[in-house]
């Protein structure tokens, strides 16, 4: 039989790769020949071993047999790890998390189907937060010897190749020697250093155990995308426009990560305030008196405050999703914007604006020295733009404090007094803050909170999924723990709601020594959807459920799971998050939450958004403001 061929040459070369370190150096030293006979799911994995992707997630299914034999024997060997694991959708938060945290690329691998739609929608965080992850999805076979189980069932050609082009970059291995094409493509999709994303691949099942005779192994890409300059543009224009400003606003977004100093100079310079996406907490301390936290749907009173009255919008590196500007309402006063972006569609996204496209670090340098060399407003006093957004910091403080002062209340399901959310998470982010934790949020109320007290005094602390809002990605982020030795540890804060899309991390957690702990806050509903109801309409209708739902229980039936009662006081949830962080693997803290009306049971909204009954007047202020 040819494969037991190909096989006895496999592990072969696994265990030459693993001697001298990677491919790259077998080949220099000629441990084996540039051309090989091997199998193109072997060739693939040989091809992102090369682009140093080495950590997979998979769910195996009869659409992916031959690459999972190829990853058995390359693990074996010690080049991979592979995590086989119960859910598709697990499996691609897991890989999110992975790059967005720690910065390794990991691959997704499932069946034909419905695993491969299942990481197809979870792509969606990837895709909304710029991150790379590699998916490799069976898919039907090329002869079209009738329907294969599984397949989109009509007759038609290319249809999930379709659909993966349509929500980013993919290619399908119809041929299989177009395979150093599709990998090109991924890496310049998936090491895209400010649009990175998803890049799909497509594997017909009767492709991927075909043997390519005398592949030659250096046509395998590697290598890295290089990164923009300084955009060209009219700074003196920029420079005019923020001198004749009474009001600046920088809005700061993910896109100004490796901005920091640059974007607090140009605070300085321009006499701005800064105002964060939720993605954004860290790049300007909360702390500095020019950041006023963050602005939007949401957002906060010193936040909101700025973007009513700014007359002058400095955006640097944010796509403005509807919640981050109020769906376009956000800058009633702003008549003019310099957007600094790498994505030209982004740059260009408001009215009358001066786009600098380019990278934010560099773009910013070139626009500080412009105005450093024009008349600078720092011998200045405090101007009355700044006194009055200093003032309403003053004013959000006490407001969060008195809730803070407040922690609990009765709560009509739990039919005692209970923590408020924002006293949980409070609780739990001061905590954290001196330890090596990083704080990820999973949708909802829980999400809401989270931005609107987060502290950071660095990026890099608060990961928040606001793009996607998908529920269920911070639980299933902890996997990604287990896959780096030296992983910081993970404390996932999540709804009951969000927690039960994707609970099956407790099992997959244990068995592969992911460290963290997941905060179970619990108000027995959705309820960021409920309170929207009650916002709207005055009502709430099927977003809660009946029955109280013992999560300790189901944490304590996975072996190594430690299940601890948060308890109905900050000092009970502090003894519980310290007793989780000296366990040595996987914990749960359940913390039952507030529901309800009453103000100090949340940190409220303060701007608007295009959904439900509010769709009419937001629309007319949208076209009135005209920006």
């Amino acid at each position: 039989m040819e494969y037991k061929k190909i096989l006895g040459k496999r592990i072969k070369r696994a265990s030459v790769i693993a001697q001298y370190g990677s491919l790259d150096a077998a080949l220099e030293a000629g441990a084996f020949p540039n051309m090989v006979d091997a199998t193109l799911s072997e060739l693939l994995v040989l091809g992102l071993l090369r682009q140093n992707v080495r950590t997979y997630f998979t769910v195996f299914g009869h659409g992916s047999t031959e690459i999972g034999e190829v990853l058995r024997i390359y693990s074996q060997a010690g080049l991979l790890n592979v995590f086989g694991i119960h859910n598709e959708i697990e499996a691609s938060h897991a890989a999110a998390a992975l790059n967005w945290v720690m910065h390794e690329k990991a691959a997704v691998v499932t069946s034909i189907g419905p695993g491969a739609f299942q990481a197809l929608a979870a792509s969606l965080v990837p895709a909304s937060n710029s991150i790379g992850v590699w998916y490799l999805f069976g898919d039907e076979t090329t002869q079209d010897e009738g329907f294969n189980m599984q397949q989109i069932p009509k007759h038609e050609q290319f249809l999930f190749p379709r659909m993966l082009e349509t929500m980013g970059s993919g290619y399908s291995l119809q041929e299989p020697w177009s395979l150093s094409t599709a990998l090109r493509r991924g890496l310049n999709k998936v090491n895209h250093p400010y649009h990175a994303g998803p890049f799909y691949l497509s594997m017909p099942m009767n492709t991927q155990p075909l043997i390519m005779h005398g592949y030659n192994l250096r046509e395998l890409p590697c290598g890295t995308v290089p990164d923009l300059g300084a955009a060209v543009g009219d700074y003196k224009q920029a420079v005019e426009w923020i001198q004749n400003s009474q009001s600046v606003l920088i809005k700061v977004g993910g896109g100004g990560h490796n901005a920091s100093r640059e974007i607090i100079r140009l605070a300085d310079l321009s006499d701005a305030v800064c105002v964060l996406t939720p993605i954004a907490t860290g790049i300007v301390p909360y702390e500095h008196p020019r950041c006023m936290g963050v602005g939007g749907s949401k957002g906060s009173i010193c936040g909101n405050f700025a973007m009513e009255n700014a007359d002058l919008l400095i955006t640097i590196g944010t796509r403005a999703v509807c919640q981050s500007d109020c769906s376009r309402t956000g800058y009633p006063k702003v008549r003019k914007v310099i957007n600094i972006n790498a994505n030209l569609g982004d740059a260009l996204h408001y009215q009358d604006t001066l786009a600098l496209w380019g990278d934010a670090s560099a773009t910013l340098q070139e626009l500080n020295t412009w105005l450093g060399k024009s008349t600078s407003r720092n011998s200045l006093a405090p101007s009355d733009w700044f006194k009055s957004c200093q003032q309403k910091k003053v004013e959000w403080e006490a407001y969060k404090q008195e809730r803070f002062d407040h922690p609990t209340l009765k709560d009509s399901f739990w039919g005692k007094e209970v923590l408020t959310q924002p006293a949980a998470i409070k609780t739990a982010l001061d905590w954290a803050a001196d330890k090596n934790v990083v704080n990820i949020f999973d949708a909802g109320d829980v999400q809401a909170n989270g931005f609107q007290i987060a502290a950071d005094k660095n990026p890099g602390k608060t990961f928040t999924d606001t793009g996607a809002s998908y529920m269920g990605f911070a639980v299933s982020s902890i996997l990604a723990t287990a896959a780096k030795k030296d992983s910081p540890y993970f404390l996932a804060f999540s709804g009951d709601g969000s927690f039960l899309m994707n609970p099956q991390v407790l099992v997959d957690g244990i068995e592969y020594g992911a460290k963290g702990c997941i905060l179970i806050f619990d108000n027995n509903r959705m309820g960021a959807i409920t309170g929207l109801q009650i916002d709207q309409y005055g009502e709430q209708f099927a977003t809660w459920h009946d029955r109280s739902i013992d999560y300790l229980q189901m944490a304590k039936s996975m072996p190594g799971v430690l299940a601890v009662s948060g308890g109905s006081s900050p000092a009970e949830l502090k003894k519980a998050l310290d007793e989780a962080f000296a366990h040595a693997g996987l914990s749960v803290i359940h913390i039952p939450v507030y529901f309800g009306t009453d103000p100090l049971g949340s940190l409220g909204v303060f701007g608007r958004w295009n959904v439900g009954n509010w769709v009419e007047k937001t629309q007319q202020l949208r076209h009135q403001i005209g920006l």
